[in-house]
């Protein structure tokens, strides 16, 4: 049987960080069942894109995830396939895809690890920025693949940064806490990716395996501290 575009991504992301124990896209919720738990999500949250989302819910001791995908960003996927090639029409696809399940498998593995204030906002934050910098690195991946060097250009990353941290506007967000949180992510995510393309293949790997680790303030702190290195 072929590998879905999911499980062939949650087993990368696995790859790199660890196993979360459960296959993610048992998690795939429907339009009904989105609506229902946007309701209880909260005001603020239905601010957030309605093409994708995960939502998250704790009890004593589960955690219970759900991922969303509108039926037009599936079609999308569907006709222009990232595994034939990236392109204008169907990167912001693929960042959303890749996005969500990045949210719901360090979600995850964060509580594995004894994480219990899921809605606290520097978890909200950790995920956003982790997700960012992991969607990043498999962007970078899709276009490597289709190079006969196997090696990605200048143009090549430009590109891929305006998609993933220009083209975004998190200032067209109302609530100031949402705002706050993507205008944030979004600039130390592209900062460290900026870091993280001095690397060579298995220095970056130990790098962001040491980076995962890390609270949401000791992530920014190694960002910083790395950016005041460069200036």
């Amino acid at each position: 049987m072929n590998e879905t575009l999911f499980s062939q991504i949650q087993k990368l992301f696995e790859r790199t960080y660890a196993q979360v124990g459960i296959n993610l896209e048992d998690c795939l919720i429907d339009r009904q069942r989105c609506a229902q738990l946007l309701i209880l999500a909260g005001r603020s949250a239905r601010e957030l894109s309605e093409l994708a989302r995960t939502f998250l819910r704790r009890t004593d001791k589960r955690l219970y995830v759900g991922i969303y995908y509108s039926r037009w960003l599936i079609e999308q996927l569907e006709r222009h396939d990232p595994r034939a090639g990236l392109s204008d029409r169907n990167i912001r696809s693929l960042i959303m895809f890749v996005e969500e399940i990045n949210h719901a498998l360090h979600a995850a593995l964060q509580f594995k690890n004894g994480a219990r204030e899921i809605g606290g906002e520097d978890f909200a934050r950790n995920l956003e920025l982790q997700a960012q910098v992991d969607t990043y690195l498999v962007l970078l991946l899709f276009v490597a693949f289709f190079r006969k060097t196997q090696r990605v250009s200048r143009t090549d990353r430009r590109w891929l940064r305006f998609h993933l941290f220009v083209a975004q506007d998190p200032h067209a967000y109302i609530d100031k806490t949402i705002r706050g949180r993507y205008l944030e992510a979004t600039e130390l995510a592209a900062s460290y990716t900026q870091y993280l393309d001095t690397l060579n293949g298995m220095r970056r790997l130990d790098e962001i395996r040491r980076f995962c680790s890390l609270d949401y303030a000791a992530k920014k702190q190694r960002i910083l501290a790395l950016a005041d290195r460069t200036a």
